[in-house]
């Protein structure tokens, strides 16, 4: 627990410097979250309960659908996304892929048409959308520049600095690239704080 405060500090810090920027449509109390990813998403190296969707829940008091799939690519959300969001039918969507498209090696350019693509649906369905940027794995562990270009050009907000803060601490993973409990924790408070700063939430 006493790491928390710290992390949470870390957090508004890295949020206080872009609390400017595009806002969110607020969230109606029976709005749907949905959380759509892969492995970093379902929550794999912790207990279900421990997923930063069922910790963000609790910290927003709002349901967060957990629609994350372990392995998955940018193809494959893509496929599947409408399905997913004609079931929940979510007024915000946070999305987080990209992941295993870099340990895959697939296209580049590929992944942010599949990106742009899944952005693109969200805004005709009627849901507002979070992207999360995913480092690569490597030295400098540096979002592609991908993230921010898509975010800016859908006018969205874009979560830069979460994932690169757990994957440079050990102690907040479980394995190489993913979290653990206490990582999936820093995740949702993140992004909690992002949801308060940008308007959904109060």
């Amino acid at each position: 627990m006493k790491y928390y405060g710290f992390f949470l500090g870390f957090a508004l810090l890295q949020l206080a410097a872009c609390s400017s920027g595009p806002k969110l449509p607020e969230l109606p109390q029976n709005g749907i979250v949905l959380a759509y990813g892969d492995s970093l998403t379902y929550g794999t190296g912790a207990a279900p309960d421990k997923s930063y969707p069922a910790v963000l829940s609790t910290l927003i008091g709002r349901r967060v659908v957990n629609a994350g799939i372990p392995g998955e690519v940018t193809p494959e959300g893509l496929d599947r996304l409408p399905g997913v969001m004609e079931r929940e039918k979510p007024s915000l969507v946070i999305l987080c892929l990209g992941a295993n498209d870099t340990l895959q090696r697939l296209d580049r350019k590929q992944t942010t048409d599949n990106l742009r693509a899944m952005l693109d649906l969200i805004k005709k369905q009627g849901a507002s959308a979070v992207l999360i940027a995913v480092p690569d794995i490597g030295i400098s562990l540096t979002p592609p520049t991908l993230y921010d270009e898509l975010a800016k050009e859908a006018g969205i907000p874009c979560e830069q600095k979460m994932l690169v803060h757990i994957m440079s601490n050990q102690s907040l993973k479980s394995d190489i690239v993913h979290p653990n409990a206490e990582g999936y924790r820093f995740m949702a408070e993140t992004l909690a704080e992002l949801l308060r700063r940008k308007g959904a939430i109060h």
